[in-house]
């Protein structure tokens, strides 16, 4: 464990969370995380208008998902020692900024620079759950982190058929236009409802980073989770970068159904509240053997699914596969915040960074499995993953 003993943070206000609270959090992060998954159906107008080759117009979404990644590491451990109302509508100002620079991009160059802007400050989204965690009583701590990572996974859900609609009637830039009046709403929001939370910081931002590499390198419980939710996550994305690909070629959906079929599968969300009591209630580690064979078992089906031609089935696969990541991933946190209360921004930058970087490499075998072996591949790597993660839970 770090050399970092818990400390009391007596400048937390301790009054309670009250449900509106929660459900605003909960659609102000899920509004905030769609931000870096607009940008990716709508790759091929945005690379045409400003003229990006076929090598840079990966970077539509590759540069955001970078923002993110950077944001993770080296801003989200900032709610560790600064004010945490003051640092959440900062980032929510910021991606408000990045947001309008994208509308306003006259070129490739601008585009992509505010694109990197909005990932970094989308990451307000990680700082609000921690937050949100302090001022839920400990028994009912599971269930109000599965409320908001509820809203979270909407949010990645639905952001997609969002940008896929407006981005077919009213072009690419439409979708952000939008977002920039939602993000608006969203910080009015969050200056009214939340309040100050000012940690008992005792070190500079350079100790803070250390700290934070000092807790994964030495947090077991921590590390331990971070790997279980890490491969969870590559599977999601391994599943939704060969999904599509699938889609069109086996039952010959347009952008439109492919939309529709990212809307059904935004069902897996229902789970979040769930697995938030469960893990109140003690019974985390049953849970998390179930998310890791139950997406095994789903992977296995949507394999099936293609051979009967069954949209049905793909959609009740996606949608298993869906609630069991984000079943693993209320219970993990639950857990990790547990470690220590003054370190909690560290933890959370620590292990989903982890969860980050393994969902980037997820999508890289998306797309090498279903190209060099078809879905039976992709879906078969998921599977597998999966019970290969659930072996090494077994060794608890």
């Amino acid at each position: 464990m770090p050399a970092h003993p818990p400390t009391a943070d007596t400048k937390v206000q301790k009054a309670a969370i009250t449900p509106l609270q929660i459900g605003l959090c909960a659609v102000a992060c899920g509004v905030t995380v769609a931000n870096i998954y607009y940008a990716q159906p709508l790759i091929e107008p945005i690379s045409a208008e400003f003229g990006l080759s076929a090598n840079l117009a990966g970077l539509i979404v590759t540069i955001t998902q970078l923002g993110y990644g950077a944001g993770l590491f080296f801003l989200v451990c900032l709610g560790d020692l600064l004010e945490n109302r003051r640092l959440i509508l900062s980032m929510t100002a910021l991606t408000i900024l990045g947001l309008i620079g994208i509308v306003l991009s006259p070129d490739g160059g601008v585009f992509l620079l505010f694109s990197f802007l909005l990932g970094m400050a989308s990451v307000g989204t990680q700082m609000l759950v921690p937050f949100v965690s302090f001022l839920a009583p400990p028994e009912t701590r599971g269930r109000v982190i599965g409320n908001i990572m509820g809203g979270l996974l909407t949010g990645i859900m639905l952001s997609r058929p969002a940008a896929s609609f407006l981005g077919a009637h009213f072009g690419w830039r439409a979708i952000f236009v939008v977002s920039i009046l939602v993000m608006a709403a969203t910080f009015a929001v969050l200056w009214r409802i939340l309040p100050e939370r000012r940690p008992e910081a005792r070190m500079g931002y350079p100790a803070l980073l250390g700290s934070t590499l000092d807790w994964l390198r030495t947090a077991r419980p921590l590390q331990r989770r971070a790997v279980y939710q890490g491969v969870m996550f590559a599977v999601f994305n391994l599943f939704w970068t060969a999904g599509p690909l699938m889609l069109h070629a086996r039952f010959g959906l347009g952008q439109d159904g492919i939309a529709l079929f990212a809307l059904a599968g935004a069902g897996g969300a229902i789970a979040a509240p769930i697995a938030g009591r469960i893990a109140d209630r003690g019974a985390g580690s049953m849970a998390t053997g179930i998310a890791m064979l139950g997406a095994a078992a789903a992977f296995v089906l949507s394999g099936f699914g293609t051979v009967w031609g069954s949209l049905a089935v793909l959609v009740l696969a996606v949608v298993v596969i869906d609630a069991m990541v984000q079943t693993n991933q209320i219970v993990s946190q639950r857990i990790i915040y547990a470690l220590d209360d003054a370190a909690r921004g560290r933890i959370n930058s620590a292990f989903m960074t982890v969860v980050f970087l393994s969902g980037a490499i997820g999508s890289i075998l998306g797309s090498l499995s279903y190209v060099d072996g078809g879905w039976w591949m992709t879906a078969g790597l998921g599977a597998v993953l999966c019970v290969a993660v659930w072996l090494f839970f077994r060794t608890e």
